[in-house]
């Protein structure tokens, strides 16, 4: 196992570089669309009407921006291991099933070539029309840490779309008058299939992984549009469309916690890592479920993360794990603060993984053949 961290557009500096190597990371997940404003950012839901910002200008990226990132990074001491998510204003029409898909289609498979050509292994994505949308900002984590939560009783799950927003992005100006977006969940399978069957083949010949990431919140649907995977049997079937090693899962830990119905989430991660199809893993925390939960610090919530890092080790994962969002911490520094925490603690897991003892599993079959 690697530990790697993620960078938002603007936190990709030589500062934050030299801070990932002090930390003990040796990789880095690049952010390149502008959501979390600032080098110091705080998580947040973004407002109703235009979510994290606007993309509407974003220009599809191209083999020189990746060789370009590829080369700082390498140059401050470190590897790219993925570029996560598209920019809406890539993809919005093949989400929407808009007029522009089959254009947007063929931007994506230049942009995959050019990512593998570049040598960036893996892009995360995550194929939802409402995006990462309702949480709240609170002092949920321990020591009344800031982090961030999901109440539905507390805000109206329902509440349409703007028009021009997708991924809880304007990608476009709002037209007065549109009828507000509506998906139902076959529609929705209906479009990852398309997308699926046109992209990983392009994927595999570059070289690259895409890599799923699970609904965040996981509920039933927001905002008038179904969610998409938000069981974990529900990567099984994502991970079916098209059996290839380019057709993977972005692992968070946090959001398949989440799920609702799910009482341990151990068998499936290890599930997904004999598979051996996992870009990389979101190593998070978080206590509760769908419909009410706090991210929490790493070592604080509902998961046993020990127990992941057997799962892992015993299914030989060598791939990167990132902390994802992580509560600040009170100091100048609340974001950086945070992500120390959550490296120091999974480095010391991953430096004593072979010293962490058989996982529940192998304990289990030890007793039964014992009896």
């Amino acid at each position: 196992m690697k530990i790697g961290l993620g960078l938002y557009r603007e936190s990709l500096t030589p500062d934050n570089f030299r801070f990932a190597r002090q930390a003990g990371a040796t990789h880095i997940v690049a952010h390149l669309t502008n959501y979390f404003r600032g080098r110091d950012p705080s998580l947040s839901a973004g407002n109703e009407k235009e979510g994290w910002g606007d993309c509407s200008t974003d220009e599809l990226w191209t083999y020189e921006d990746f060789a370009g990132l590829v080369s700082t990074v390498r140059d401050n001491g470190l590897e790219i291991a993925a570029i996560e998510n598209f920019s809406p204003r890539f993809w919005s029409d093949i989400l929407l099933d808009g007029p522009d898909q089959a254009k947007q289609i063929e931007g994506l498979k230049r942009l995959i070539r050019d990512a593998g050509r570049a040598g960036i292994p893996c892009i995360g994505y995550n194929f939802s029309i409402a995006g990462v949308w309702g949480w709240s900002r609170g002092p949920f984590a321990r020591g009344e840490a800031m982090s961030v939560g999901l109440d539905l009783a507390a805000i109206d799950p329902d509440l349409p779309l703007p028009d021009g927003v997708v991924w809880n992005m304007r990608y476009r100006a709002g037209r007065p008058g549109a009828e507000p977006v509506r998906v139902s969940s076959d529609d929705l399978w209906q479009r990852l299939g398309a997308f699926l069957r046109e992209v990983v083949p392009v994927a595999e010949e570059a070289g690259v992984v895409l890599a799923a990431h699970p609904d965040d919140p996981p509920a039933e649907a927001l905002r008038g549009t179904a969610r998409l995977v938000n069981r974990p049997e529900k990567y099984d079937r994502l991970m079916d469309i098209v059996e290839s090693p380019s057709n993977g899962l972005e692992l968070c830990l946090g959001s398949l916690q989440e799920m609702p119905d799910t009482d341990e989430i151990y068998e499936h991660v290890r599930r997904f890592a004999r598979r051996k199809r996992i870009g990389y893993i979101h190593f998070r925390n978080v206590r509760g479920k769908v419909p009410n939960y706090h991210e929490t610090f790493v070592d604080d919530g509902d998961i046993d993360m020990a127990e992941i890092v057997r799962i892992l080790r015993d299914e030989n994962y060598e791939g990167v794990i990132i902390p994802d969002h992580t509560p600040e911490m009170s100091c100048d520094a609340p974001w950086h603060a945070g992500k120390a925490f959550a490296l120091g603690y999974m480095r010391a897991l991953v430096q004593n993984a072979a010293a962490l003892g058989p996982s529940r599993a192998a304990q289990s079959t030890n007793i039964r053949m014992q009896a």
